[in-house]
């Protein structure tokens, strides 16, 4: 792992593969470390280099106050295409997971040449927020009894990856692997301030940005081979949001993980990777 230096900011980015090998550049939601190893090797065994990277407030990304942040979406989507730019000396396949995925929307609308091919994980079109009448919203049982358990003590690494654990069970992902993950998380994350280890840990940071204007409109728009990618079993962003995805980007493929929920299992790696790979 290592930083790179884009317009200002440090972005934490960890590559797989030859450095000459087209370009796959994976923005994770928030830390890297939402896109499983097992899926950026088989992306670097296809003939890719794969990077993926933390987003600002993350991982070994620039972290200023996570409670305030002092950039919108569209700088987190300036971000993923000047990275392109820095990484690969050409146009680079973005694919974004969760909130990752709604920069990469906005990345590949806002900065079309950066930009050769899209893969949408486990995200929708539309803000955090009331959700579009179309769409379906979180599962409300789930999310009941995510927001009823006590947060850990962020400072105690242990604690952290258990409630990591819980909340993963409740959202029908491995709650082994989430706790695996979340210690990895916990032990890159810049300090263990409360607010720092939630924007690492649950992406809090994002639900404060200014993410105006809208832009599923614009998804029309997006002359990209475009993968779009969902567990069926999503509570968080249940799959109808990567169905509506799917029909407004021209051309858009729809993969359905039948036994995912919010993560990408490492025994789906293999199916994600050559759908990506496939795209060009």
């Amino acid at each position: 792992m290592t930083t790179v230096d884009v317009h200002g900011i440090s972005l934490g980015i960890e590559s797989f593969g030859d450095d000459d090998a087209p370009l796959v550049l994976l923005a994770g939601g928030t830390t890297m470390l939402s896109w499983p190893d097992a899926l950026c090797e088989r992306l670097a065994a296809g003939g890719r280099r794969a990077v993926r990277y933390d987003l600002r407030d993350s991982g070994e990304s620039t972290t200023a106050d996570p409670q305030a942040p002092s950039y919108t979406l569209r700088d987190l989507a300036a971000d993923a295409a000047a990275l392109a730019g820095v990484l690969g000396g050409g146009p680079a396949h973005l694919a974004g997971i969760g909130v990752g995925g709604m920069v990469a929307q906005v990345a590949a609308l806002d900065h079309p040449g950066a930009f050769s091919a899209l893969t949408l994980a486990g995200t929708r079109a539309v803000a955090p927020g009331p959700v579009d009448d179309d769409l379906p919203d979180h599962d409300r049982a789930a999310m009941g009894r995510l927001f009823a358990r006590p947060m850990p003590d962020w400072a105690d690494r242990e604690a952290v990856a258990e409630f990591a654990a819980g909340s993963a069970e409740i959202l029908g992902d491995d709650p082994a692997a989430a706790r695996a993950t979340a210690a990895r998380v916990w032990d890159r994350t810049p300090g263990t301030a409360p607010p720092v280890q939630m924007a690492n840990q649950m992406g809090m940071v994002f639900s404060r940005l200014d993410c105006g204007p809208r832009w599923r409109e614009r998804l029309p728009g997006i002359r990209v081979p475009t993968l779009v990618v969902h567990g069926r079993h999503d509570r968080f962003f249940p799959v109808g949001n990567g169905e509506a995805i799917a029909r407004e980007v021209p051309g858009a493929r729809l993969l359905v993980l039948k036994t995912a929920a919010t993560a990408i299992p490492e025994a789906a790696a293999g199916e994600v990777a050559e759908a990506m790979l496939a795209l060009g």
